[in-house]
């Protein structure tokens, strides 16, 4: 009995035991542990809200967010019934087979049959559709009732699409896969704030395996969508200075380079091309040079040195220095040029033949005993500072003074030519642009406006960095030396009578990390640039052009980067030119109606029907412009050669089109009747796929 007594007080125990833990679980642990079940089955999750648009100066798409849509299906629903699930089975499976051609029609309805015996309400038909398919899944048996009565699940998310590919693709930005953050570069990462808009809210309900299904749809917080960032780019314009840039960068074997375009009075940047040479040998936009890399100039600092000595007064343009023997000594250390046999020259003739040797004695004659008046009168440039550009990643310049530890006996010299300081190309064009702008310095502008659904919210006018960076004086003088390098000077050779340019060429000699300048000349790496303004006269545009480590015999400036800038320039020009004097029509008879453009035949077969006299020049001619001549039309012929630019000026916009597209171009039309303007001019050499803007009106 004894131990039957102990077996029965174990039992009670025990039941106590449970009793109690049951009771504790129940009112002590109860709430915290209901609350917890409530969050492990109902959740709010984030609803996307679409990223705004990123577009050109004049609205074109640089950037911009698709929709896309996964598709679930409650393959379980009550709505659905056993007989009309297997009545439409067939039919659903082959309709997803034919428009996703993923799977076979068989392989549908195994899933979908496999789906319904186990209950499933969350069945993931596929991912990432667009709208017209999900349009066309809308209309497939089934579904075709709706989203309750045929399960229809539509998720919503976006895609990020850049129309233009690659185009200006470090400037735009996009999402940097190599990055473990997925960090945004350029101006999306930089305008994120504003882009991305805000999160709308769901609830959503936990259905097993993980798998989360939204719930009262009706009642979400929808979400506001981004801001639409309007750049100053012009796609045109982009398109041309990388391709040229790409030619010289293929031709040269450089490993990379940039060219950047800015308008003078607003200082909005136009174009800026940044390419590198990847591993396959190809040219992408792999970094941003143009903002990001702050190395030595080289000769075009050389401005900078005679601002600073013209405003000190320390200089005039007729200041001879001597160059004799092609190089001088500082404290032990040689300074060369790329040339001997100057002889004693003036400053001016120092600066169009980008002497260093000249340069460097005219500075350190007058600085030598006060070298940190040098600096000071640089910082009265505000080159020292960042621009604080409406990008990220701008590289900090460098111009040290004397109280640097790193300052020593040759620094003043060397600083002259442009060593032993740092600006990024963007850095250096500012201050080029602010001569051409009259001596004032404005802030590089990429974003002139930000848009909520087509209404301007803010917007960025030019922003003045140093309204005058000189005296009058000192500019003019300045604008002279500029004009005598295209002129007389290292580049000369893309002088031209049409209109005239100013700028100054650079080499610099790449520093080859800790083993410095001095190497066998085999080694020796070298960076080319140019950077000016045009026209000269009446200055519109400033550009740098930077070619770095170029590998095939040619590395000066004016070699490599002035020939990019005459390229970038000569059609810029041309453009200017057909924009500021559009064709006029022939009005000699105002009798005779005037006619576009066109097919010959078409031509001939009007003007017989009407009765009216015309005379062609060539019969056998396909296309013919018609001239109004006294009583008569003349039919000239339009001849369009593969590869150069032809005269669609006068023709009806299909016959414009069919010329253009033949030979492979890209075009874009803007107003309505035949075409009164082209942005390439006739004759011009085009390669396919460019870019031609026509312009139409009545004439």
């Amino acid at each position: 009995m004894l131990r039957a007594y102990f077996v029965y007080v174990g039992i009670l125990l025990f039941g106590l035991a449970i009793l109690g833990k049951a009771l504790y679980i129940q009112y002590f642990e109860g709430p915290a542990l209901m609350e917890k079940a409530k969050k492990q089955e109902m959740r709010l999750f984030d609803v996307e809200a679409m990223r705004g648009n990123i577009c050109s100066d004049d609205g074109t798409l640089l950037a911009t967010s698709i929709p896309i849509f996964d598709v679930r299906m409650d393959v379980s629903s009550e709505n659905i019934s056993d007989d009309y699930f297997k009545e439409n089975i067939d039919s659903l499976s082959l309709c997803l087979s034919h428009l996703f051609q993923d799977k076979r029609q068989s392989e549908y309805k195994k899933m979908l049959w496999e789906a319904r015996r186990n209950g499933e309400r969350y069945t993931l038909i596929q991912r990432h559709i667009t709208y017209p398919e999900l349009r066309q899944m809308r209309q497939f048996p089934i579904f075709r009732l709706g989203k309750y009565k045929g399960g229809l699940i539509v998720i919503p998310s976006y895609r990020r699409e850049f129309p233009y590919k690659d185009l200006g693709a470090r400037t735009i930005g996009y999402e940097s896969v190599e990055d473990p953050g997925k960090v945004k570069v350029g101006l999306e990462g930089y305008y994120t704030q504003s882009l991305q808009g805000i999160n709308g809210k769901r609830l959503e309900r936990r259905i097993g395996n993980g798998a989360w299904m939204p719930v009262d749809v009706e009642n979400q917080v929808e979400p506001q969508n981004g801001e639409d960032i309007i750049t100053t780019l012009d796609i045109n314009l982009q398109d041309l200075v990388e391709s040229a840039l790409k030619d010289q960068l293929i031709q040269d074997s450089a490993n990379h380079g940039c060219a950047v375009v800015m308008e003078v009075k607003t200082g909005y940047i136009k174009a800026i091309a940044n390419l590198g040479r990847t591993k396959q040998g190809t040219y992408e936009e792999v970094f941003n040079y143009a903002v990001g890399e702050a190395t030595e100039p080289g000769s075009t600092f050389k401005l900078a040195s005679f601002l600073v000595a013209l405003e000190d007064n320390k200089i005039n343009l007729n200041t001879p220095v001597s160059c004799a023997g092609g190089f001088v000594m500082y404290h032990g250390r040689k300074m060369s040029d790329s040339h001997s046999g100057l002889g004693t020259i003036t400053a001016q003739q120092a600066f169009e033949k980008s002497s260093n040797v000249g340069t460097s004695k005219l500075i350190y004659a007058t600085y030598a005993n006060d070298p940190q008046k040098y600096i000071d009168g640089l910082y009265r440039l505000g080159i020292q500072k960042p621009l604080n550009l409406q990008i990220g990643g701008e590289a900090r310049p460098y111009i040290k003074n004397t109280r640097s530890k790193w300052w020593s006996a040759v620094s003043l010299p060397w600083m002259s030519v442009g060593y032993e300081v740092a600006l990024s190309p963007v850095q250096i064009l500012t201050l080029y642009n602010a001569i051409a702008n009259n001596g004032k310095m404005v802030k590089p502008l990429f974003v002139k406006e930000i848009r909520r659904n087509g209404e301007i919210v803010q917007s960025f006018s030019s922003q003045v960095i140093n309204p005058a960076i000189c005296s009058p004086s000192t500019l003019e003088k300045a604008k002279i030396l500029l004009e005598g390098v295209v002129l007389r000077g290292t580049a000369s050779l893309i002088n031209n009578p049409i209109y005239k340019i100013a700028g100054k060429t650079g080499t610099a000699q790449l520093a080859q990390n800790n083993r410095g300048y001095n190497q066998d000349s085999k080694q020796v790496r070298y960076k080319g640039s140019f950077v000016g303004y045009f026209p000269a006269d009446n200055p519109k545009y400033s550009i740098i052009v930077v070619i770095h480590d170029p590998r095939r015999g040619k590395f000066y400036g004016s070699q490599v980067a002035a020939p990019v800038f005459k390229e970038i320039a000569d059609r810029i020009y041309a453009s200017m030119i057909t924009i500021d004097n559009p064709p006029k029509r022939d009005t000699a008879s105002i009798f005779l109606p005037y006619a576009d453009a066109g097919l010959q035949k078409d031509l001939t077969e009007v003007y017989s029907t009407l009765s009216i006299p015309f005379k062609p020049a060539n019969p056998a001619a396909i296309w013919a412009k018609p001239l109004l001549a006294n009583s008569e039309v003349v039919i000239e012929p339009e001849h369009i050669r593969q590869g150069t630019m032809p005269d669609v000026i006068g023709m009806g916009i299909k016959d414009a089109l069919y010329i253009l597209e033949q030979m492979g171009l890209r075009v874009r039309v803007t107003g309505k009747g035949t075409v009164i303007r082209q942005s390439i001019p006739p004759g011009q050499r085009v390669a396919k796929a460019e870019i031609v803007v026509l312009d139409l009106g009545t004439t």
